[in-house]
């Protein structure tokens, strides 16, 4: 049995969609937003954003091994510590500057969202 070309299309549009939701988790969190800006400025061992950050260690970690897990990050032995990198600055810089000016069109629509605006967030409906 053969697949028809609508079918492989299908699988590769879900397959895209997919991993298009699977990126834009790693942007889910405010934390982890706030490591990838940090990150821009250049590379960090764990301990520097902690400082910087005001940040737990093993929630740098954990959002770390997120943002590693999505391709976003990658890290490299420094002695005894691991010091992390953008994987992609520049393609970074431009996505968020588009979100920037979505938000900026929508206002207060994102922000008032009662599926994943901050309201849902603090009544425990939205999940990162």
């Amino acid at each position: 049995m053969t697949e028809s070309n609508d079918d492989v299309r299908t699988i590769d549009e879900s397959h895209a969609l997919e991993a298009a939701a699977c990126l834009f988790h790693g942007f889910s969190d405010p934390s982890r937003l706030t490591i990838l800006r940090h990150l821009a400025l250049g590379e960090h061992r764990v301990v520097d954003l902690t400082e910087h950050l005001g940040l737990a260690q093993s929630t740098v970690s954990k959002h770390l091994a997120c943002l590693r897990d999505c391709g976003l990050v990658s890290s490299r032995a420094q002695g005894r510590a691991s010091v992390f990198s953008l994987n992609h600055p520049e393609a970074l810089t431009d996505l968020l500057a588009a979100a920037e000016r979505l938000l900026a069109l929508t206002g207060d629509a994102v922000t008032l969202c009662p599926t994943f605006g901050t309201a849902a967030a603090g009544s425990g409906q939205a999940s990162a």
